[in-house]
Parts: C-alpha cells; structure tokens; sequence
C-alpha cells in the first residue's frame, strides 16, 4: 500500500511517498481503509521535533531518537472498515468509521488497524460515522480537535451559565470549544485575529476579541474559565482574566487531561454531529501526495479549523 514515511525529524520535506506493507487485523482489531485524514498540528510537531523544552527528553525517548519509531503519521481519520478480527464484535466490513488513531498514528497511508475497544487515547478510538456527514467532515479534527475540547471543558468542570475565554477560537481545537462550551450553557468570548472574527461568531461565541486590535493586559472582564487551545497566550495574562476562584488551562501543558478519553467520548461527539449541534471547520483540502505543502501550510500558524488530506 501506498503510505507517507517520516524519515527522520526536520523540515516537511522529510515526508516521502513510499510503499510499505498493509497491515494484518489483531483478533481485536479492525482493518480501515483511509479515504482521508488531516494535517493535525500533532503530526507537524513531531514531524518537526517542535516541543517544550520540558518535554523533549520524554517526547525523544517515547517517540524515537532521530526519527519516530513509528514512522508513518497521521493521528485523525474517516473510512470504511475492509477486515475485523475474530474477536471484533461492534463492526462489521463495509461500516463507514471515524477514528482518532492517537499516537499508534498511521492515518498517512491507505490503509490502517486500530483496536475495537481501546482503554486509552493513545491506542486509538474507533466509532461509527455521523451519517450526515462526507469523510473529508468526519476526519477534520472530529475525533481529535473535538475530543480534546471535550475533555479540557470537562476537566474545568464547566456548567451553564458560567463564562469562559477561549484563546484561539479558530483553530481545530478552538472551533470546538467554542461550540461544546455553548452546548454546556456557558457564556463563550472567543479570541481570534480579524479574519477569523466571523467563523468564530457563526460557530456560536457569545463576544470575539480581535486580538490584533485588543490588548489583553487591559481587559476588564474576569472569567470563570480560561482555555489557551493554541498555547500562545502568556501564562500571566491568562491568570490576570481569571476570577478569583476560576480555571485555567493550556492544550499543551495539561495535555495529560486527555488520559480520561474514551470511546464513548466519540460516540457523544457523533451524536451531537447528526443532530447539527455540532460542525467540522475544513479551511483546505489537499491530496496525499501533496503532503509536504499541507504541513508547511499549517505550520505557518494561521489555519482555520481543520486541514483535510483525500487519500
């Protein structure tokens, strides 16, 4: 099958078309054939090797030394189940799925085995499609974008009626936020540039800060909730926006919130989709084999929601 290879951490150009072998159904495992995946801003950080200075030694000793171990990226997915293994009980072949393939990875590539009933993110969560929705919808950041926004609302313990700010409300993490905070009643102001100030309105946000226009620091209002989902926004002012007892959170920093995922996390996230309480953000579509220009589109920082890849 055909497959995006990493060969070593560095520049985009390291990502190369190659053939490598299709892979083989465990007993609890199902055999997905890809029809897209996403550049998440995941598979351009360790493309990259562009983490936290905090975080590189584990990162290198988990992820691999000069190159990933597992060397075909891609953590988002949608697509059509071919095998199961023998013990495989909720799919069948010709179930049209979605999928967070966490860091097992593997999305770059025709074809791709998760688990049916995996205990953990990083192993990969496997659910039905939202039926209302195309593939290229379902894979833009559905299973990851959404899940993670799931679980860091979660971990604040949001409820209605409670405000929070969400710092980069454009981007795949932040589209969402936006609209599972207003879901779970909360009055949301959305930080974004000018171009964005629109989508983040259409997609629900109470208020939107242009954060080219407006200084932060000098921002009246205190809020229940602050939620940094691109990791840009200083720690300092972050607190600054805080009430007196309120909770703040970066994607980056707390990232080990995404521990509690489940598979039901995604069927909830499928259900809102289907009933239209829910919508994917795509800003590009690309082929596969155009990968290398994917990544250093997202990489530039400025995309909006999600970037799709047709495989």
């Amino acid at each position: 099958m055909k497959a995006i290879v990493c060969t070593k951490y560095g520049p985009p150009e390291v990502l190369q078309m190659r053939e490598v072998e299709k892979p083989t159904p465990r007993d609890n495992e199902v055999l997905i054939k890809v029809y897209a995946t996403t550049c998440h801003i995941g598979d351009v950080r360790i493309r990259s090797f562009n983490v936290p200075f905090w975080q590189m030694i584990p990162f290198r000793l988990y992820l691999g030394i000069t190159k990933p171990k597992r060397s075909i990226l891609g953590m988002e997915l949608a697509g059509v189940v071919k095998h199961i293994g023998r013990d495989v009980k909720r799919f069948k072949p010709g179930d049209e799925v979605f999928a967070t393939a966490g860091f097992v990875f593997g999305a770059y590539a025709e074809y791709i085995c998760l688990p049916e009933n995996a205990k953990r993110i990083k192993e990969g969560l496997v659910a039905l499609k939202p039926s209302n929705m195309t593939f290229e919808e379902a894979a833009a950041g559905a299973s990851t974008g959404g899940l993670t926004a799931l679980c860091f609302l979660r971990a604040a313990k949001i409820k209605e009626g409670q405000t929070i700010l969400i710092y980069g409300a454009s981007g795949s993490v932040g589209t969402f936020a936006v609209q599972l905070a207003k879901h779970f009643g909360a009055d949301v102001t959305g930080v974004c540039s000018t171009t964005n100030l629109e989508l983040v309105q259409s997609l629900g946000a109470d208020r939107v800060i242009d954060y080219t226009k407006e200084d932060l620091t000098e921002h009246s209002k205190r809020y229940d909730i602050v939620f940094d989902a691109v990791d840009k926004l200083e720690k300092a002012v972050a607190k600054k926006l805080l009430k007196k007892k309120g909770v703040y959170l970066n994607v980056v920093r707390n990232f080990d919130s995404e521990e509690s995922i489940k598979t039901e996390d995604l069927i909830f996230l499928k259900e809102l989709l289907e009933d239209g309480k829910l919508r994917t953000v795509v800003d590009r579509t690309y082929k596969l084999e155009e990968i290398v220009e994917a990544h250093k589109y997202v990489e530039k920082g400025h995309k909006k929601g999600h970037v799709v890849i047709t495989v």
